[in-house]
């Protein structure tokens, strides 16, 4: 499995782990939050281990991963979303051409 798969694997026991928690009825905003700060703290263990925390300048470096991981999720978003509205428009033109 290459590394991105297995991002890909772990991305989805995430989210498989928030949908459960939602669904016993948990805000979704509250596992979105605390995802967020597990994410914080296991980023920060990755940087300096189990004794330590991060200096600012540590911080600014994980903020911007986050900040760069946001945005390429949001432009993939945005072309799943342009595609599948094009793949719309053009069933619906078909069916129009059928009538």
């Amino acid at each position: 499995m290459s590394d991105g798969e297995k991002h890909n694997h772990c991305t989805h026991k995430f989210i498989d782990l928030a949908n459960q928690l939602a669904a016993e009825g948990i805000d979704s905003k509250l596992v979105s939050g605390a995802l967020m700060a597990a994410s914080g703290i296991y980023a920060t263990f990755i940087a300096a281990g189990n004794t330590g925390g991060l200096e600012p300048s540590g911080v600014d470096k994980i903020v911007t991963m986050y900040r760069r991981n946001l945005e390429h999720i949001q432009m993939r978003k945005k072309e799943e979303s342009e595609k599948l509205k094009e793949e719309n428009d053009k069933l619906q033109a078909g069916e129009a051409a059928n009538d």
